[in-house]
């Protein structure tokens, strides 16, 4: 079965895709074929509809997650149509992303996610772009980490919570870097385990 929309803890998560524009080496995509015991290989992307039928009565969640088995961003026309379904039911709305949206879609998509999600949690993981590429291998190449920057810059004009994670395998000086890159753009840094 395709799962597509699952819960862990009081959170409902969305999985739109399994595409990924990075291949990090710390992926839990190498290692399982998904998380909290849910089988998320996808045979087929699901449509905006399927989704929000699936979701039911958002209400009884604390938060709805964009996050996925791959790069939700990808589908940005599906996220903004489920996000604007639950918004008029109040629903808190996150994004756990690359940071590489822009990139992809060759264009600011900032500006069209104003208004309808609440927090977007940005993969930092590394204080360079060198660094990230070698971690993270990102069809962008090198170019890639400071796209990510810019997307972080451009989320904290116009979301209410914008959060740097980086994964606690980081040296500590690569992390206290990773800290000023945030401090610098006025965003959080969260450290978070391998496989959370």
């Amino acid at each position: 079965m395709n799962t597509y929309v699952y819960t862990l803890g009081d959170a409902l998560y969305i999985n739109l895709t399994n595409q990924c524009t990075n291949r990090c080496e710390f992926c839990v995509r190498n290692l399982h074929p998904g998380v909290g015991g849910y089988d998320l290989w996808l045979d087929k992307e699901p449509t905006a509809q399927e989704v929000i039928e699936r979701i039911g009565d958002p209400s009884k969640y604390s938060e709805v997650v964009f996050c996925g088995y791959g790069e939700p961003m990808v589908k940005l026309d599906e996220i903004i149509a489920i996000a604007r379904v639950l918004k008029e039911k109040g629903t808190k709305i996150r994004i756990n992303t690359n940071g590489q949206a822009n990139l992809y879609h060759g264009k600011n998509i900032v500006p069209l996610l104003e208004g309808l999600v609440d927090v977007v949690s940005i993969s930092l993981n590394a204080p360079t772009a060198e660094k990230y590429q070698e971690i993270c291998h990102s069809i962008y190449g090198v170019d890639a980490f400071d796209a990510v920057l810019d997307f972080a810059r451009e989320c904290a004009k116009v979301i209410p919570k914008v959060v740097f994670t980086v994964v606690d395998l980081l040296p500590p000086e690569d992390m206290e870097r990773c800290r000023r890159i945030a401090d610098e753009i006025g965003v959080e840094l969260r450290v978070r385990k391998l496989m959370e």
